[in-house]
């Protein structure tokens, strides 16, 4: 019995001792984050939880002392286990909100609005995280309203890419018909040509009958016969041919 007490009395005074540092890192922890040492106030805090993490006051300040070094996800991740404790309600309010803060400098907009909802769940009353929510909040709608503008400029930026290759489609359909059009008229105008030098050559369009072509070579030989004739007659006459000197 004897024992039992001594043993009883020993952890007691190994709890006391233990409470006793936890407060003194503490002490320092806070007096080092009032001087804005954060750094050196974490690892205070960090020996004030120990290994079994027991302390709230220590875990809170913590997470405090990684949000002013804005390490926010080792931040989001000690409030978050405070907050899935057992706690009062005024410990998980600010849990919450913490939280709340951590998310939202992550850009987790939507969690961000889930945590301070929890927060005002636990605390009603807490104006600074209602603030702290609508902000969240209009974050939020103004992220959704330039997200929907942007897909609506890729949209547009699509379309009008879509026009140019259209536009450039149709022109490039537009100069091969004028090309086509051009080479047409070239070629009627070659045809008309070659149907006015056949006809002078005494050639006939393809687009003569052969009965008309026959008609026509007979009346050409015809004339060509009298032409020669005509000739052949002033020859015989002896008619007198003007000389014109070659100076």
């Amino acid at each position: 019995m004897k024992q039992f007490i001594i043993l009883v009395l020993l952890v007691l005074q190994a709890s006391f001792l233990f409470a006793q540092q936890e407060k003194k890192y503490i002490k320092k922890g806070n007096d080092l984050y009032q001087q804005q040492n954060y750094k050196d106030a974490e690892k205070n805090y960090r020996l004030s939880v120990g290994k079994k993490d027991k302390t709230i006051e220590g875990n809170f300040n913590l997470g405090d002392a990684l949000y002013k070094q804005k390490k926010y996800a080792e931040a989001g991740e000690q409030f978050n286990k405070i907050a899935a404790s057992p706690n009062n309600k005024d410990v998980l309010a600010k849990a919450y909100h913490n939280l709340g803060n951590s998310l939202l400098e992550s850009k987790k907009l939507e969690e961000s609005i889930a945590a301070y909802k929890k927060s005002l769940i636990n605390n009603p009353q807490d104006e600074e995280t209602r603030y702290n929510l609508a902000y969240a909040q209009e974050k939020l709608k103004k992220q959704q309203q330039d997200k929907k503008n942007q897909n609506k400029n890729n949209k547009n930026n699509k379309n009008d890419k879509n026009k140019d290759k259209d536009k450039k489609d149709q022109d490039k359909k537009n100069d091969d018909k004028d090309k086509k059009d051009q080479n047409k008229d070239k070629n009627d105008q070659d045809k008309k040509d070659q149907d006015k030098n056949d006809q002078q050559n005494g050639q006939q369009p393809n687009n003569v009958s052969k009965e008309d072509a026959e008609r026509m070579l007979e009346a050409l030989n015809n004339d060509e016969k009298q032409t020669q004739d005509k000739l052949k007659n002033k020859k015989l006459k002896g008619a007198k041919v003007h000389i014109t000197k070659d100076w």
